[in-house]
């Protein structure tokens, strides 16, 4: 039963109430770390702990009058908890509490897109493991170059997602930064030990230096990293794509029992998963684009980040997480069609082992150059022809068999040969 995409952990994420919890997660671990340095009184503090709390609907009605999502969130906690209130956000500024809560929530996304990425390479390993010696023709120019095998071409992949497996455990401490700064970033009115203390509670380090916001070349990292990772699965599905074009079908989505292919012709099987996934990858990599241009911000800070951010951040981390799980699942049950990479590999009587016969021409002593053209002659004459056969124009050619025998002409044919170093690759991997 193929998996069907639900929204539930990454977008929890990004949900207006867990945003707001962030929130209260920074003033909370603020607060903690101003009384633990004796800034607030310690019975305030358990007041605060006790009472904290919030009504995303009526966070929403105060922000309709007074046009200011921090402001409409801390008067909506005032109300929970009264009189200790007046120590909550001290000395800060609305980034301390956005930008440290935007980490929280971009740490949270980074695992979630660890452990999908780990089911994706899961499913690679699998089907390369199975598919390690299955041959089929590799393509150069969209045209017959040499064999592989299919696994060979799921290794590529496989390794790929390794590197992206490393970006994202980069990612992790690009992005687990909080600033507890105050105004443009100098402290004057909450100290260094505060953002200390509080980003620890949260598993953050403090920013290095921060204005009033940190600093968005992080923030365009990690949109980045993402973008690299849906073009990479866009890679996939664009070759899934092709295997499954009709003159080829050498492998195909699944095609589930009562699914239709098109409305006008019942015989239709389309790769309708993996042109999805193509034209998402498109749209995750136009938001690196915005995340670009988000970094120069005027002096100390503006806010011409913060719009787009609501928008980018969210989209592009459930993006690339439906984009993991589906490419996944696609991987997983992907139809493999070994008698047709047979068939393919053969086409023409064998025209992909012409690298092959040519290396044995100048062996028996031929110049490169007369042993290229006579391969190239009798390859051009099989190319794309009815009946084109290869093999036989060799056999039949004088001046190649007047310099191998049929046996060493044979031997030029043999696919093995092109497996003798498979093993070392695959090990590369541990697979």
């Amino acid at each position: 039963m193929i998996e069907r995409y639900t929204l539930p952990e990454m977008g929890q994420i990004w949900s207006t109430a867990h945003k707001l919890q962030t929130w209260l997660q920074v003033e909370l671990a603020v607060c903690e770390a101003q009384a633990e340095l004796g800034r607030i009184p310690q019975e305030a503090l358990q007041e605060i702990r006790a009472k904290a709390a919030f009504d995303p609907a009526r966070v929403l009605e105060i922000e309709a009058e007074v046009k200011h999502d921090v402001i409409a969130f801390l008067t909506n906690l005032n109300e929970h908890v009264g009189e200790a209130g007046r120590y909550i956000h001290l000395g800060l500024t609305s980034s301390d509490v956005l930008d440290t809560a935007l980490a929280l929530q971009l740490v949270a996304s980074v695992e979630i897109l660890q452990a999908r990425l780990a089911d994706l390479i899961a499913a690679i390993r699998d089907q390369a493991r199975q598919h390690r010696y299955t041959l089929m023709i590799g393509r150069t120019h969209g045209v017959h170059a040499e064999p592989i095998t299919f696994g060979f071409k799921l290794a590529g992949w496989l390794a790929e997602c390794l590197r992206h497996q490393e970006r994202l455990e980069r990612l992790q401490e690009v992005v687990a930064v909080g600033k507890i700064s105050g105004a443009v970033g100098t402290y004057a009115n909450v100290p260094p030990q505060v953002e200390q203390l509080a980003c620890a509670r949260l598993g953050l380090k403090p920013d290095t230096v921060s204005t009033q916001v940190i600093s968005r070349d992080r923030h365009a990292e990690y949109v980045q990293t993402l973008a690299l990772i849906g073009s990479s699965l866009e890679r996939f599905a664009t070759e899934i794509r092709h295997l499954q074009r009709t003159e080829v079908l050498e492998a195909e989505e699944y095609f589930a029992p009562g699914q239709k292919g098109s409305s006008a012709m019942p015989h239709k099987r389309n790769p309708i998963k993996a042109e999805q996934l193509t034209g998402l990858a498109r749209l995750l990599r136009g938001y690196a684009v915005s995340a670009l241009e988000n970094i120069p911000l005027w002096h100390e800070r503006d806010i011409s980040h913060s719009s787009v951010e609501r928008v980018i951040l969210p989209d592009a981390s459930i993006l690339c997480h439906y984009l993991l799980v589906n490419m996944a699942d696609l991987v997983r049950h992907l139809q493999v069609h070994t008698g047709n990479m047979e068939r393919n590999l053969n086409i023409y009587g064998g025209v992909i082992f012409s690298q092959q016969v040519l290396l044995a021409l100048v062996e028996k002593g031929l110049s490169r150059e007369e042993a290229y053209r006579l391969v190239q002659e009798n390859a051009h004459r099989a190319w794309n022809q009815p009946g084109g056969d290869f093999r036989a124009n060799l056999l039949a050619d004088p001046r190649v068999m007047a310099h191998l025998s049929e046996a060493e002409l044979q031997a030029c044919f043999d696919p093995r040969r092109h497996l003798t170093h498979l093993d070392e690759i695959f090990a590369r991997l541990g697979i």
